[in-house]
């Protein structure tokens, strides 16, 4: 007897599980049952697993019956012809959905000539065992499997032209391509996925080579002249609001230019950009501290409100400013209503990021960098034809993680760049290795992808031939320009005394061991200061029990809570933070006891 659960519910047994399992797919296939249903039988547990809920990831695969696949090319033609839909075929019981249970009892056949009597499924396409963005990764069957993963990730995190109506959107950190190109190099999936409608990189000529090791571990050279023209520009959109709220008693918040006798009222100089309606003007280029939306709301607390005041009415200043750090021009204004019907006023602010040093930059095969120099066109090596590369990759980068396909790339795109066309490079079915390398020999060029370099500070020939070819390549969202703090002095949290945390809220780095070894090893170990004394304290100790005493500076008297005011005081200097942990354990009825040596 075998055990049979639904969605892992005991539901009872079955004498004869083959014929069970199979009456099941049988069923589904005729249209009897859903055909979300999966069944799998578990030899080893000795149970048969049904499963119908939600939230399995299922794939399409063709039934094979006796050896042959049951579509076939009369299936294929009318699919062509818009006589059936591919529902139809589902329907017709020719092509079924499995989940991952399901898929363990079947045999899958990658192409036709592979099935054989044992086989239960074909493939529809070999590339269809990936998802979506990792078919879009060119060659990937010459890659690593993680390498794949990772690819893929990085393409989600690329820049490009994400919508057409961009200029209409209020989306929260948008980034847009400028340039965006179609890639030279592409596989199937860019053409089923419209990608050419919304690219997302741009084609770059890249040489493999090291320069003066500014791209060693995993760092990318650019070339300034590149960048000037317009390499990998792009802008970047985020949305400031502030809304009218209504509070109790009809107070109200009003957009408008405050009052000097509002309360908190800052300078003029804070609303220069504010026109008469108290919204900034479109174009205008503000910075941090500078006023976008202005408005005032009512007191804070009723109590505040003083009948026999004469400033009862005044309100509070409640205006929206750019943040520390924080700029850019003022590009789109909307002034609409909320779902409560409050006046809600909305300014997209628009920056140009121009790549710089620290710029993160990706080929589709996961071989992400950051951005390591940007070298004056007249320094970079050019080969003998005059070309000059875009980018400078590491040769280093592709032994060590096995990205062929990074290489297959080079070549292919630099034929498809020379041929004027597309080069076909989906996943098991791409074009071979040998036929792009004879049509770029064909072309005139070296079929390995090397040429003749010079150095571009010397004029001298490179010893090595350099492999040379062109790339897409992504920029990613993770820029300098959002990330960059730094700090001498600002804020403290009341309670530890520490520097405050955050970006926004002007704080402080976090050193941790590596970073202090880095500051010491580069001589600037002054710069590690708030690090080790930024909550400095000097507490006095009762020398007798060991606890902190107390000072009392305007009566001139020190007493300890336990031992009274015949005490001895030692000064100890401690972080704040460690003080507060003794006050915790003390609150918890603990008493923790220093034992005072001199270090003398």
């Amino acid at each position: 007897m075998t055990d049979v659960y639904l969605n892992s519910k005991f539901v009872g047994t079955v004498e004869d599980t083959d014929a069970f399992v199979e009456n099941i797919k049988d069923q589904r296939r005729a249209g009897t049952i859903s055909e979300t249903v999966n069944v799998m039988k578990d030899s080893d547990a000795g149970e048969v697993q049904i499963w119908c809920d939600g939230g399995r990831a299922r794939r399409p695969l063709i039934i094979v019956k006796e050896g042959k696949p049951l579509i076939t090319e009369k299936h294929l033609k009318q699919l062509a012809d818009g006589e059936i839909v591919w529902s139809d075929l589902v329907r017709q019981g020719i092509i079924e959905y499995l989940d991952a249970a399901e898929e363990e009892n079947a045999l899958v056949a990658f192409r036709d000539e592979h099935i054989t009597s044992e086989h239960t499924h074909l493939e529809i396409t070999p590339g269809s065992i990936t998802g979506i963005t990792t078919a879009l990764v060119p060659f990937g069957n010459f890659n690593q499997s993680s390498r794949l993963i990772i690819g893929s990730k990085n393409q989600k995190q690329s820049l490009g032209f994400y919508a057409a109506n961009y200029h209409l959107r209020m989306d929260m950190d948008a980034n847009l391509l400028h340039y965006s190109q179609f890639p030279l190099v592409k596989t199937k999936l860019h053409d089923v996925t419209d990608y050419n409608e919304h690219p997302s990189g741009q084609n770059m000529v890249v040489a493999v080579m090291c320069y003066d090791g500014y791209n060693m571990e995993d760092g990318v050279i650019l070339n300034k002249g590149s960048v000037e023209r317009g390499m990998a520009r792009s802008a970047y959109f985020r949305p400031v609001s502030a809304e009218e709220l209504r509070y109790s008693g009809g107070l109200i918040d009003e957009v408008s230019i405050p009052d000097k006798d509002v309360k908190g009222y800052r300078s003029e100089a804070d609303y220069k950009f504010l026109e008469g309606d108290g919204i900034i003007s479109p174009e205008s280029k503000v910075d941090e501290g500078d006023v976008i939306i202005g408005r005032t709301s009512p007191p804070r607390f009723l109590s505040s409100l003083d009948e026999y005041n004469l400033s009862a009415a005044i309100r509070r200043e409640s205006s929206i400013s750019l943040k520390h750090g924080e700029r850019g021009i003022a590009d789109f204004v909307v002034i609409t209503e909320n779902e409560e019907g409050n006046k809600l006023v909305q300014v997209r602010l628009r920056e140009e990021r121009i790549p710089e040093i620290g710029d993160k930059f990706t080929s589709r095969h996961g071989q992400k960098g950051v951005t390591g120099i940007l070298v004056p066109p007249a320094d970079i090596p050019f080969s003998a034809s005059g070309i000059t590369p875009d980018l400078i990759f590491t040769p280093h980068g592709v032994s060590s993680r096995m990205t062929v396909s990074h290489l297959l790339e080079l070549i292919g795109a630099k034929m498809a760049a020379l041929a004027g066309r597309f080069v076909d490079s989906t996943l098991f079915e791409a074009e071979s290795e040998k036929d792009i390398r004879a049509e770029l020999l064909k072309l005139g060029f070296r079929e390995d992808g090397t040429e003749v370099f010079y150095n571009g500070k010397t004029g001298k020939q490179m010893l090595a031939k350099v492999y040379v070819g062109n790339m897409y390549y992504l920029r990613l969202r993770h820029m300098v320009a959002n990330k960059m703090q730094s700090r001498a002095r600002g804020p403290i949290q009341l309670l530890t005394r520490q520097p405050t945390e955050g970006k926004a809220k002007e704080g402080g780095l976090r050193l941790g061991e590596m970073e202090k070894d880095v500051f010491i090893a580069h001589g600037a170990s002054l710069l590690l200061k708030e690090r080790f004394d930024s909550d400095k304290a000097i507490l006095p100790v009762c020398e007798k029990c060991g606890l902190v005493a107390v000072e009392d500076q305007y009566k001139g008297r020190k007493y300890c809570l336990m031992c009274g005011e015949d005490i001895n005081v030692s000064y100890v200097e401690m972080s704040y933070a460690f003080k507060l942990l003794l006050d915790e354990i003390r609150s918890l009825t603990i008493y923790p006891r220093l034992n005072l040596v001199n270090k003398y």
